[in-house]
């Protein structure tokens, strides 16, 4: 029998257990049909059952407005960095669009946005390292733009908004890939929510839109046909072959959320995983969190060790009791517990047990 290993990776991030073993057992034979899901057409009655199903369901799980329409789109999230600006930069006359800084993705997002519309960061977090979300006041935003563009929650350094901006009258747009479904949201407060599906929602490569209908019908002529919202929404997502094992995988994955008791049950159990390793952290001056503790996430926990020697010592450890993927980004190096919706409050405990251990050993 193979040892327990908890996949602490960022994304492609773990999928609850039920749901790989729902996949493994209907493979090679989906729904009687004596095929694989990922032979069955894009066209077939089959699929457009699972399309709609996925569909409704994170419609139950948001009790998101009946005027927003739900899309699977092509690239991941990174895609909807140049989406955007095509779909939305018109809907101001000067393309204005407004941008806060808070880490990598988020610097991200604006410069690949920056051929498509005059891109002004209006906050950032850089000057501290992202070590907290810049404070976003009203004055700040001009009522003239198209948007104003966030990423609520920071997957590298681990930081997110507690609240969000008041927009006014200009449509707040937010990247939710690394929090997606893992906390209780107002979705009529947004113009446009998007997430890449690889860390809670499902496999990599396609993203899930969420879009206000009136927003729709505003891309600008050169926008390519499968980037263009509207065409999307009108075609429900099956402009050509959509991924269609991707969208099968996110409606297990909605599914086993509805049987965990929804967003707000299972935000509780993240929130006790969080505090499982941010309360060790904060206990011992020998792991050293990267986020502020007002602007800590409870999907990606970040620390330090007191040496890089020392983290390399604790990665390799980790990794041979079958803690896998705690390595830290590249960017800032560490280590980073992704958390997500998936991680099971044993595999925290794991870990916080061989922190512990680790520095007794090494202290």
């Amino acid at each position: 029998m193979s040892k327990q290993v908890y996949n602490f990776g960022a994304g492609p991030a773990m999928l609850p257990v039920p749901v790989m073993e729902q996949i493994r057992d209907e493979f090679l034979d989906f729904q009687g049909l004596g095929v694989s899901i990922v032979e069955v057409s894009h066209r077939a009655k089959q699929f457009e059952q699972v399309l709609l199903a996925a569909q409704e369901r994170f419609r139950q799980l948001t009790g998101l407005p009946d005027n927003y329409k739900i899309l699977f789109v092509h690239g991941g999230a990174r895609m909807q960095f140049a989406a955007l600006p095509l779909n939305l930069a018109s809907l101001s006359p000067t393309k204005k669009c407004l941008y806060v800084e808070t880490g990598n993705f988020a610097k991200l997002a604006n410069k690949d946005a920056k051929a498509f519309g005059d891109i002004q960061v209006i906050a950032s977090g850089a000057d501290t390292n992202y070590d907290r979300i810049p404070t976003i006041d009203p004055g700040m935003i001009d009522q003239d733009a198209a948007y104003l563009h966030i990423t609520t929650n920071n997957t590298i350094y681990g930081s997110r908004y507690n609240s969000f901006p008041d927009a006014g009258k200009v449509p707040l747009i937010a990247d939710q890939t690394s929090e997606i479904l893992s906390r209780v949201i107002d979705y009529s407060k947004f113009g446009c929510v998007y997430a890449g599906l690889q860390k809670n929602l499902g496999p990599a490569g396609t993203a899930l839109v969420v879009i206000r209908e009136d927003l729709l019908g505003h891309a600008v002529a050169e926008t390519p046909t499968l980037l263009n919202y509207e065409v999307c929404a009108k075609d429900n997502s099956l402009t050509n072959t959509a991924n269609t094992f991707a969208i099968y995988v996110t409606g297990l994955v909605l599914e086993w959320l509805q049987q965990q008791g929804g967003v707000a049950a299972i935000e509780k159990l993240n929130e006790q995983k969080a505090k499982v390793l941010y309360d060790l952290i904060d206990g011992t001056d020998y792991f050293r969190g990267v986020i502020l503790p007002e602007f800590r996430g409870i999907m990606n926990v970040s620390f330090n060790l007191p040496s890089a020697e020392l983290e390399a010592k604790f990665l390799k450890e980790a990794g041979e009791v079958g803690l896998y993927a705690l390595k830290g980004h590249r960017s800032v190096g560490g280590i980073r517990a992704s958390i997500y919706n998936a991680m099971p409050l044993a595999g925290v405990e794991a870990l916080a047990a061989f922190m512990r251990e680790f520095e007794q050993n090494n202290g």
